[in-house]
């Protein structure tokens, strides 16, 4: 049987697909990952396509070594639905919480070998802080592109 490739990941599937592991609980694997992602997003990747993209992955890292791959520990039953409910969103968030501050510190790991590297190659802040040059995006004056042609 054939399987049709999937859309490509793009930042919007990455914020979906870390969003299914900030509310997770229990135990955690790639295949009950990606089976989540599939209900969620009603796309099927593989562990190879997800494991590509950082952030996935730091995400599931993350959230592994916080769930410690147990079951969940909120599974009481005779519990109100709204204490449920609030639970699970404290959970999502934790996770959600947990998962911002790893990338926070990818990335100030990132900014600070670039800042290094920028400052062997002499490179001054004043360089670095040089704003981008503005983009035209106006449409092209048909008249102008005439009298610029000759035509």
């Amino acid at each position: 049987m054939t399987r049709t490739r999937e859309k490509n990941i793009d930042e919007e599937a990455i914020e979906a697909i870390v969003g299914v592991l900030d509310g997770w609980s229990g135990k955690l694997t790639w295949e009950m990952f990606i089976d989540a992602i599939e209900k969620r997003t009603r796309r099927r990747y593989t562990r190879q396509a997800l494991h590509r993209y950082e952030r996935i992955h730091l995400a599931f890292v993350t959230r592994k070594r916080a769930v410690g791959g147990g079951p969940a520990e909120n599974a009481d039953v005779n519990m109100a639905p709204e204490l449920k409910m609030a639970l699970e969103q404290v959970e999502r968030l934790t996770g959600e919480n947990q998962r911002l501050k790893a990338e926070q510190h990818r990335l100030l790991e990132q900014f600070a070998r670039w800042a290094y590297n920028a400052n062997s190659r002499n490179l001054t802040k004043e360089f670095l802080d040089t704003p981008m040059p503005k983009v035209d995006r106006e449409r092209t004056d048909l008249t102008k592109l005439k009298l610029t042609r000759g035509g």
